[in-house]
């Protein structure tokens, strides 16, 4: 098999953070609203960026919260975020392949620089695509990558690890691959989408990666 190109996913996908946002939103949330949010009650609000969430959770101190998240965003990672263990070695042997690398990823740009920063992973990427605090617009922002390459998306495939990320990856045409090596991933769930593959391991993906063929770019 042949790609042209290959758009990640961030959180769940490339960096295990998911909790780390959580942590972050609900110590963040507890202050400016004296109330506690669970795990559940915050995830229900995923689509929109950081900025859209506390509009919605936090309307007259939206703007406090977003600089108080991202201040204890970025200490957080200090202290608990990473990469999934393989990455880095399945972003190597694309790299050797000379396969196009872009993020596309619901979280706000500088929550999105501050992961992708501080794990190492900025060098890997031709374009960063982030939300938007409006909604979900992942087909829009992978239009957008497909657009700036000048590739045809039926060789470009999209790696996510929930389902909106299987269906934005359809909606924009391109090929959708699951990634289910996150504890809190649906392997089920991905699998009823059919995408091209589920790789449930990290290793899974670095093999699958082995067998394509180089772009030649």
């Amino acid at each position: 098999m042949r790609l042209d190109g290959l758009i990640f996913d961030l959180d769940g996908t490339l960096t295990d953070t998911l909790s780390v946002a959580l942590t972050v939103f609900r110590e963040t949330l507890r202050q400016f609203s004296g109330q506690s949010y669970t795990d559940e009650e915050i995830v229900a609000q995923f689509g929109p960026s950081e900025e859209g969430m506390f509009r919605h959770f936090a309307p007259d101190r939206w703007e406090e919260c977003l600089r108080r998240y991202l201040e204890l965003y970025e200490r957080e990672h200090r202290r608990a975020g990473r990469i999934f263990p393989g990455i880095d070695t399945a972003l190597d042997l694309l790299a050797t392949r000379r396969i196009p690398l872009a993020v596309v990823t619901g979280k706000g740009p500088k929550s999105a620089a501050i992961s992708l920063t501080q794990l190492g992973l900025t060098r890997y990427f031709d374009l960063i695509e982030t939300g938007s605090p409006e909604g979900g617009v992942k087909p829009a922002c992978i239009r957008s990558v497909l657009a700036r390459w000048g590739i045809a998306p039926d060789r470009i495939a999209y790696l996510g690890d929930v389902v909106s990320d299987i269906e934005a990856a359809r909606a924009a045409g391109l090929i959708p691959l699951a990634a289910a090596w996150d504890t809190r991933a649906e392997p089920a769930a991905l699998r009823s989408l059919a995408p091209a593959a589920v790789f449930d391991t990290v290793e899974e993906f670095v093999d699958w990666i082995a067998t394509l063929e180089p772009t030649g770019r």
